[in-house]
């Protein structure tokens, strides 16, 4: 301090404020007036930004003192845009608190050192009492996931060693950085003016890759739509939907995508980060298909029906009918899909594992059991003893005097004088949309444009619980009843050998009935409680016809006079019709 500066403070300050202004001189922590350039605030957010005491900025300070000029301080991570985020925002908590503590070090090392204590017992004494010497020292900043490695280089005190590219060799070697440095940075750095108090990414590791999951890639659907649409002309094309897939014998069902291997990766200090390889998924075959030699494809054994079944591809064979079933043909039972371009006569029979779809109509007195779904062009036209059942769904152009059971939906443009059991939705909403007669019994809801007739002819409606079951129950039942006749007549005839064998198979259908009969009543007991629990379903029409009756369960409703767009629910045990 020069002597106009000491009398100053002598004249004008207290010797406290005198005393600090000295010492904070000596050791170099004098603040400039001017303002360093900074970078606006939230600008970049991958820039972390000092407070004006800050450690660093007071060594920026100094230095710049020294020196006359020094760029601005940047301390950027992501000086490119390329790292993560959220990443960039972790690290800066963790690169402030290094800054603040190397900082703090640098500064406590100038002061102890400009001030020695005096050894009388040195012979060279007075050097000690010179300023220190510092030399440029490279500081490092490693990420958490040891991917990524900054350098922030302070500058030298006092006529100290000024960077070069051996001291930043060798303190990377100190810090054990040896992977992904970059050498052109590492080269260039000392001769750089802005060298110091910036931040630089010096060395990227490589990251590890894991290795995808077998993959699956299907050349046919595994779930085809059930539900046909209604056009401008509130019509319904049943010949669109075409269920059943053909396949040929070798062609391919679906392929595989093998798993990759995973690819390791390798910090910036040299170690190896393992990788997941990808899992394997196993090829789904099923019945009629087989695998290729190179294990990737999945291909049909036989020419048939593909359909995919719980988890796996099958295909079922295909019984195509060019005409009708009649004489010619006989009554059918296949174990796949049976493709009938005409009509199902009066009299026969039709039974398929799988679909069955019908060209033309099926004829009063005949039988029809899917185990997939039914679909038949033109409708169906019984007699009462018409019996139709689907263990799916069932599209058909117009029921009349039939008993179907459905254990999913059904949909059709027209139900006459029929008793429908479906234990999922009942749509009549295209072309005529209309239910008269009969019983309809669903599940979970009935849809219709009309219910019942101006004439007020009876109409049922029931909703909720157990329909297919129930009706498994009756058909039992009636069996039963049947056998039991037969049983009486058979032993009011006179003995003979044909008696005994007869009686003898009789009794034994009458068994096998009331075992199954018990197994239903068994069903239906444990499935009560959970349908109970359910929804009990609801009815939707345009109009409800007088003489209609819609009940759930023992709650019944008769429609007194005509009620448009009206829904019929359960509420509180009552039925409400809106």
């Amino acid at each position: 301090m020069s002597l106009k500066d000491k009398l100053t403070s002598l004249l004008f300050r207290s010797k406290p404020e005198a005393a600090a202004e000295e010492e904070r001189e000596e050791q170099g922590y004098v603040m400039e007036a001017f303002s360093e350039p900074s970078v606006i605030p939230g600008l970049d957010p991958s820039i972390l930004e000092l407070s004006a005491d800050h450690p660093i900025r007071q060594l920026y300070t100094m230095r710049r003192k020294d020196v006359g000029y020094l760029p601005a301080i940047r301390i950027c991570l992501d000086n490119d845009g390329s790292l993560p985020e959220d990443m960039v925002q972790r690290e800066k908590e963790r690169l402030k608190t290094l800054l603040t503590s190397v900082g703090t070090a640098r500064l406590k090392q100038i002061r102890g050192k400009n001030k020695p204590k005096k050894d009388p017992k040195k012979k060279d004494a007075a050097e000690d009492d010179g300023p220190l010497s510092l030399d440029a020292m490279p500081c490092f900043f490693i990420s958490n996931n040891k991917l990524y490695a900054w350098v922030i280089v302070l500058p030298p005190v006092n006529g100290g060693a000024e960077l070069s590219q051996d001291m930043l060799y060798k303190a990377m070697a100190d810090q054990r950085i040896m992977y992904g440095v970059d050498l052109r940075l590492a080269d260039h750095l000392a001769s750089d003016e802005a060298k110091y108090f910036n931040l630089y990414l010096i060395a990227k590791g490589k990251p590890a890759f894991d290795g995808t999951n077998g993959n699956i890639v299907d050349a046919f659907p595994r779930v085809l739509p059930r539900v046909l649409e209604v056009d401008e002309f509130d019509r319904v094309d049943y010949t669109a939907l075409n269920l059943i897939r053909n396949v040929k014998e070798g062609e391919e069902i679906c392929r595989l995508i093998k798993p990759t291997e995973g690819e390791p990766g390798c910090t910036v200090l040299g170690q190896e980060i393992p990788a997941r390889s990808g899992k394997s998924v196993p090829l789904p075959k099923g019945r009629n298909t087989e695998i290729s030699e190179d294990g990737t494809l999945l291909l049909a054994s036989i020419s048939g029906d593909v359909e995919f079944t719980g988890h796996s591809f099958q295909v079922k064979p295909v019984l195509d009918i060019p005409g009708n079933v009649d004489f010619s043909t006989g009554s059918i039972n296949f174990l796949g899909d049976v493709n009938i371009r005409g009509d199902v006569l009066s009299g026969f029979t039709v039974r398929a594992m799988g679909t069955i779809q019908v060209a033309g109509v099926v004829e009063a007195g005949s039988t029809v059991e899917a185990g997939g779904d039914l679909i038949v062009v033109k409708g169906i036209l019984g007699d009462g003893t018409t019996i139709i059942r689907s263990h799916r769904s069932i599209f058909s152009k117009y029921i009349e005097n039939s008993t179907i059971y459905v254990r999913e939906n059904l949909q059709t443009d027209c139900i006459i004088n029929s008793y429908i059991y479906s234990d999922g939705e009942v749509l009549v909403r295209s072309g005529r949309g209309t239910i008269i007669g009969g019983r309809i019994w669903a599940a979970k809801k009935i849809s219709a444009s009309a219910v019942g007739a101006r004439s007020e002819c009876r109409t049922a409606v029931a909703l909720g619980g157990l329909p297919c079951t129930n009706f498994e129950r009756e058909l039992v039942q009636r069996e039963l009843k049947v056998l039991e006749m037969e049983l009486e007549k058979l032993e009011c005839q006179l003995d003979s050998t044909s008696k005994s064998s007869l009686l003898d198979k009789t009794r034994s259908k009458l068994m096998v009935a009331e075992l199954k009969l018990k197994q239903l009543e068994s069903e239906l007991a444990d499935l009560k409680i959970e349908a109970d629990e359910k929804n009990k379903g609801r009815l939707e029409c345009g109009i409800a016809y007088p003489g209609t009756e819609i009940s759930f369960g023992d709650e019944t409703f008769r429609v007194r006079q005509e009620s448009r767009q009206c829904v019929a629910t359960l509420l509180h045990g009552e039925i409400v019709l809106t």
